[in-house]
Protein backbone atom coordinates (compact mmCIF):
# COMPACT_ATOMS: atom_id res chain seq x y z
CA UNK A 1 0.00 0.00 0.00
CA UNK A 2 1.24 3.49 -0.85
CA UNK A 3 2.03 5.77 2.06
CA UNK A 4 1.49 9.53 2.08
CA UNK A 5 5.25 9.92 2.54
CA UNK A 6 5.71 8.37 -0.93
CA UNK A 7 4.15 11.45 -2.55
CA UNK A 8 5.63 14.92 -3.00
CA UNK A 9 8.42 16.85 -4.65
CA UNK A 10 11.68 15.16 -5.64
CA UNK A 11 14.81 15.65 -7.72
CA UNK A 12 16.49 13.23 -10.06
CA UNK A 13 17.86 12.51 -13.52
CA UNK A 14 16.20 11.29 -16.70
CA UNK A 15 17.49 7.73 -17.07
CA UNK A 16 15.78 6.87 -20.35
CA UNK A 17 13.32 8.35 -22.82
CA UNK A 18 11.62 6.69 -25.81
CA UNK A 19 10.52 9.59 -28.02
CA UNK A 20 8.22 7.57 -30.36
CA UNK A 21 6.32 6.13 -27.38
CA UNK A 22 6.60 9.30 -25.29
CA UNK A 23 7.61 7.26 -22.24
CA UNK A 24 10.55 7.74 -19.95
CA UNK A 25 12.10 6.84 -16.64
CA UNK A 26 13.50 9.14 -13.95
CA UNK A 27 15.91 7.94 -11.29
CA UNK A 28 15.33 10.00 -8.14
CA UNK A 29 18.17 11.19 -5.91
CA UNK A 30 17.26 8.43 -3.41
CA UNK A 31 17.59 5.74 -6.13
CA UNK A 32 13.87 5.13 -6.68
CA UNK A 33 12.67 4.98 -10.30
CA UNK A 34 9.53 6.63 -11.65
CA UNK A 35 7.93 6.26 -15.07
CA UNK A 36 6.57 9.29 -16.87
CA UNK A 37 4.74 10.21 -20.05
CA UNK A 38 5.89 13.13 -22.19
CA UNK A 39 2.73 15.07 -21.31
CA UNK A 40 4.12 15.38 -17.75
CA UNK A 41 6.90 17.71 -18.95
CA UNK A 42 5.93 21.14 -17.61
CA UNK A 43 7.30 23.34 -20.39
CA UNK A 44 4.97 21.79 -22.96
CA UNK A 45 7.71 20.10 -24.95
CA UNK A 46 7.22 16.45 -25.79
CA UNK A 47 10.85 15.37 -25.45
CA UNK A 48 13.63 15.48 -22.86
CA UNK A 49 17.27 14.44 -23.07
CA UNK A 50 18.64 11.49 -21.12
CA UNK A 51 20.88 12.75 -18.32
CA UNK A 52 18.85 15.93 -17.72
CA UNK A 53 18.59 16.88 -14.04
CA UNK A 54 14.92 17.43 -13.15
CA UNK A 55 12.56 18.27 -10.33
CA UNK A 56 9.22 16.51 -10.34
CA UNK A 57 6.17 15.58 -8.30
CA UNK A 58 5.51 11.98 -7.30
CA UNK A 59 1.84 11.06 -7.73
CA UNK A 60 -0.34 8.00 -8.23
CA UNK A 61 -0.72 7.15 -11.91
CA UNK A 62 -3.65 5.66 -13.79
CA UNK A 63 -2.75 2.11 -12.76
CA UNK A 64 -2.12 2.99 -9.11
CA UNK A 65 1.67 3.00 -9.45
CA UNK A 66 3.71 6.03 -8.51
CA UNK A 67 4.71 8.19 -11.48
CA UNK A 68 6.62 11.39 -12.09
CA UNK A 69 4.46 14.41 -12.96
CA UNK A 70 5.06 18.16 -13.36
CA UNK A 71 8.62 17.56 -14.58
CA UNK A 72 10.82 20.64 -14.92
Amino acid sequence: MLQTADYGEATGTVASFDAPAGLGLITAANGAEYLFHCTAISDGSRAIDVGTAVTFTIAAGHLGRLEATRIS
